[in-house]
C-alpha cells in the first residue's frame, strides 16, 4: 500500500487560471517594426513610388477575369472579414468561454480590440480618403485625397483582429501556435480575395495586415484596464442582483414580536371574518337588556269575539273587547 506521501507526490495539482499577457520586451520590438513598416507603406503610397506602380500593375492584369471558376466561392469567403458576421459569431464563442470559467475578460478583450481597430483603422479612412481600383481616374496615380474610404483595407484588418483574439486568449502554448497559424491563413485568405475581387489595391490589403497586427501587439497594455472593467461589472451585477432578491416591508426576526406602541392603541381593529371573528366581535359590542319572555303556551289566543281564555286578576287585556255598539278595534 502506497502511504500518504506517495498519494499527495501522485495528485495532480490543480488547474491554474491563464496567465495574462504581459508587455514584454519582445513584444515591444516587434511593434515597434511593425509601426516602421506601417509608416513606410503610408509614405510609399503618398509620394507614388513602387507600391503604387505594383497596385496598378495587378489591378491592370485583372486576376478575376483569369480565374472565374472561384468568384461564387471567394465571394461567400469575403465574409470571414466582414465586421458583423465574424464579430458575432467570435463574439458567441467568447460568451461560451466566459461563462464555462466564470470570468468576463475573453468578451472584454474582443470588445476592446474591436474598439482599437474602428479608432484606428477608421481614423486612417478618412484622413487618406483614397478611391478604389474600380473609381480610380488616373491610370499611375495614388488617387489618394479624393473622398474614398478603403486605406488600409477594412476586412483584412478586421480578419486579422477578429481571428487572431482567439489566438490571443488561448490557454495553452500549442493552443496559441495553431491558432495564430490559422487566423494568420484566414487573413490572408481575406485580403488576397478583396485584391482578386478589385475592391481593394495590393497596398491597402498590405496596410490592412499592419493595422490589424498592431492592435492585437497593443492589447497587453489594455489588460490592467481590462481588469478593472471585469471587477467593477461584477460588482455592479452582484448587487443589481441583491437589489432584486429584496423583499418589501419591515423584516421581522423568528421568535421576537414587535413592541407594541401606544400608536397602535389608537389604530383601528380589523375584524376577523369567520366564526372566530364573529364570536371576538360580538363579546366586544354592549349587549341589550334582556326582556321577559312569553312562553306561547302563556299567550292569549285573540279571536273576533274576543279572548277565549277567562279573565286573569294579574293579567290586564291587551285590547279592548270589540262590541256592536264601538266597532272593531275602536272605543266609543
Amino acid at each position: 500500500m502506497r502511504t500518504n506521501d506517495e498519494l499527495v507526490r501522485t495528485e495532480e495539482p490543480p488547474t491554474a487560471a491563464p496567465e495574462r499577457p504581459t508587455m514584454t520586451r519582445t513584444r515591444v520590438g516587434l511593434f515597434t517594426a511593425t509601426c516602421v513598416v506601417y509608416v513606410a507603406i503610408v509614405i510609399g503610397v503618398l509620394t507614388t513610388s513602387w507600391p503604387v506602380r505594383f497596385d496598378w500593375q495587378v489591378m491592370l492584369f485583372r486576376p478575376y477575369k483569369h480565374w472565374p471558376e472561384i468568384h461564387t466561392f471567394l465571394d461567400y469567403y469575403v465574409v470571414l472579414g466582414q465586421r458583423g458576421p465574424t464579430a458575432l459569431a467570435v463574439a458567441a464563442w467568447l460568451g461560451w468561454c466566459s461563462y464555462k470559467r466564470r470570468t468576463l475578460r475573453p468578451l472584454l478583450v474582443l470588445g476592446t480590440s474591436l474598439l482599437l481597430l474602428n479608432a484606428t483603422v477608421g481614423a486612417a479612412k478618412l484622413g487618406m480618403g483614397r478611391l478604389g481600383p474600380h473609381y480610380a481616374t488616373v491610370i499611375g496615380s495614388n488617387e489618394m485625397f479624393a473622398g474614398g474610404d478603403i486605406f488600409p483595407s477594412g476586412h483584412t484588418a478586421n480578419a486579422v483582429v477578429t481571428w487572431g483574439v482567439l489566438a490571443y486568449l488561448a490557454t495553452t502554448p500549442r493552443a496559441r501556435r495553431i491558432s495564430s497559424v490559422i487566423a494568420a491563413l484566414l487573413a490572408l485568405g481575406v485580403g488576397m480575395t478583396t485584391v482578386y475581387l478589385g475592391t481593394h489595391w495590393m497596398s491597402d490589403v498590405t496596410l490592412g495586415w499592419t493595422a490589424g497586427l498592431l492592435v492585437l501587439l497593443a492589447l497587453p497594455w489594455f489588460e490592467p484596464l481590462m481588469a478593472r472593467a471585469e471587477v467593477w461589472l461584477l460588482a455592479a451585477w452582484a448587487a443589481c442582483r441583491t437589489r432584486r432578491t429584496q423583499v418589501p416591508g419591515p423584516v421581522v426576526a423568528v421568535g421576537v414580536l414587535p413592541q407594541r406602541t401606544p400608536v397602535h392603541d389608537e389604530l383601528p381593529v380589523r375584524e376577523v371574518v369567520g366564526a372566530a371573528g364573529r364570536a371576538r366581535s360580538t363579546e366586544a359590542r354592549p349587549l341589550p337588556a334582556a326582556r321577559p319572555h312569553t312562553v306561547r303556551a302563556e299567550r292569549t289566543p285573540v279571536s273576533p269575539s274576543g279572548s277565549r281564555r277567562p279573565p286573569h286578576a294579574d293579567r290586564a287585556p291587551r285590547t279592548a273587547p270589540l262590541g256592536p255598539a264601538t266597532g272593531r278595534g275602536r272605543t266609543a
